[in-house]
């Protein structure tokens, strides 16, 4: 067979073993990694300029790092680690923000995001949150019972945490914000 009728093949069985690997991470995670809608990200963009100034902002659970980015794009003063254990997803953050901070078509908006984003590979049930003023959240309720304690132990006084869909068990929100989304998404912002 020659070379070019084999490329066909190559990039489906790629395909199939990137399907197959984000299963056995989901599966692993109990969670998929899962975009944020563009309201959702606008309303999580405006709760973190509701905190003035610099703030060091960790992504618990970056996925696709979407939600990041455009996080950081809207807020200015702010940076940003994603912290994620999927490799696949991980890959494509990293790329996506590489893409981002050189190819904008608007200079300053590349300026922007420039140094100021970094994805990496880690356990967010392991990973400091004590140098976090601000926490993002696109979990699941299992992850939020288990972050919940560390949270309480770790974040300076005065953090936030802001968690898409999912609230905090035995923690009172100081807002709750409905997108206006299909679903309708609830955005709970919590201070430590």
């Amino acid at each position: 067979m020659p070379v070019t009728e084999s490329i066909p093949w190559i990039a489906a069985f790629l395909i199939l073993l990137s399907v197959v690997w984000i299963v056995l991470v989901s599966w692993k995670n109990r969670i998929s990694p899962m975009p944020a809608s563009r309201a959702v990200r606008a309303a999580v963009a405006g709760e973190v300029n509701r905190i003035p100034g610099y703030a060091n902002v960790l992504e618990a659970g970056s996925g696709w790092g979407t939600l990041g980015l455009e996080v950081i794009r809207r807020c200015p003063g702010k940076r940003l680690t994603g912290i994620e254990n999927s490799r696949l997803p991980l890959w494509f953050s990293q790329l996506f923000a590489v893409v981002c901070t050189r190819f904008l078509p608007v200079k300053i908006e590349r300026e922007r995001l420039r140094g100021k984003v970094i994805f990496r590979r880690g356990d967010i049930y392991r990973s400091s949150y004590s140098d976090a003023d601000i926490v993002l959240c696109y979990l699941f309720p299992g992850a939020m019972e288990r972050l919940a304690p560390k949270f309480r132990q770790e974040l300076p006084p005065g953090a936030a945490v802001i968690s898409v869909c999912f609230a905090l068990p035995d923690k009172q929100p100081a807002r709750i914000i409905t997108c206006q989304d299909r679903l309708r998404t609830k955005v709970y912002v919590y201070i430590f």
